[in-house]
């Protein structure tokens, strides 16, 4: 056999009686299945995405989900940002990006879509996840916050979706391990970083109670919007860079 072929053989293939069978003789990763939440797409070819989703045992991962755009692919609509899907993926120790085959749609966003305000803050939550989440490192406590931040602007209440993203951001700054303890914060601080004393108590009754036990108030843009405004730029000074969807949080 000459060289090139033998190398050929060596790497891609085995040899069947007189035939040489390409692709036979590949590793085969075994596939993982996971509990996972998409979080964002992007175009990569014709017909494929890289996609970059946060998974309940392995943390944020990126993969390529190969002609996920044609219109019989395995992941249907399961991609949309923040669809909780049941994915399976496998990928090489050596590799950066998985291998994305196939997902099962466990729960879609799509129901929030008719609204603009949940529409933008589904952008944020997503946004914020992207570059908060480190990858390769589960998480369950945020897999959590996305879940109950989810649920709770699925109610579609009045003013829900200015509470769950308050209340998300809160908690991504505290889970990230950089939120300052704000009852502490000397007035003259407080007052330099513009934070009421409304919202200083809210952010302590927040870290004290789940979501859905918050006492009942009206929330509209404005409600601890010196919070919001607060936490956006803590997490923006922690990732170093400036995030896009608080720009159009603020043009509601």
């Amino acid at each position: 056999m000459a060289p090139g072929l033998r190398k050929r053989f060596d790497t891609l293939g085995v040899r069947v009686g007189d035939r040489f069978v390409e692709g036979a003789g590949r590793m085969v990763m075994p596939a993982r299945m996971s509990e996972t939440y998409v979080l964002r797409t992007y175009p990569f070819r014709e017909s494929d995405l890289i996609v970059s989703f946060f998974t309940r045992d392995q943390g944020k991962l990126r993969g390529v989900a190969r002609r996920a755009k044609k219109p019989k692919s395995n992941f249907g609509s399961g991609l949309e940002r923040l669809s909780l899907v049941n994915l399976s993926y496998s990928q090489k120790e050596t590799r950066e990006l998985a291998d994305l085959n196939s997902c099962d749609l466990v729960q879609s966003q799509f129901d929030l879509l008719s609204n603009f305000e949940a529409g933008v803050a589904l952008d944020y939550v997503a946004e914020v996840s992207e570059q908060m989440l480190p990858p390769h490192e589960p998480d369950e406590k945020f897999f959590r916050l996305l879940t109950v931040t989810l649920d709770h602007m699925r109610t579609k209440q009045a003013g829900c979706f200015w509470e769950a993203i308050t209340y998300f951001s809160l908690w991504a700054t505290r889970l990230s391990g950089f939120l300052p303890d704000l009852r502490s914060v000397d007035p003259s601080t407080r007052a330099a970083r513009r934070l009421s004393d409304d919202s200083v108590q809210l952010a302590g009754l927040m870290l004290r109670r789940h979501l859905t036990d918050l006492p009942a108030r009206t929330w509209t843009k404005d409600t601890a919007l010196d919070l919001r405004r607060f936490l956006i730029r803590e997490m923006e000074e922690h990732v170093e860079r400036r995030f896009l969807t608080p720009g159009m949080l603020e043009a509601l």
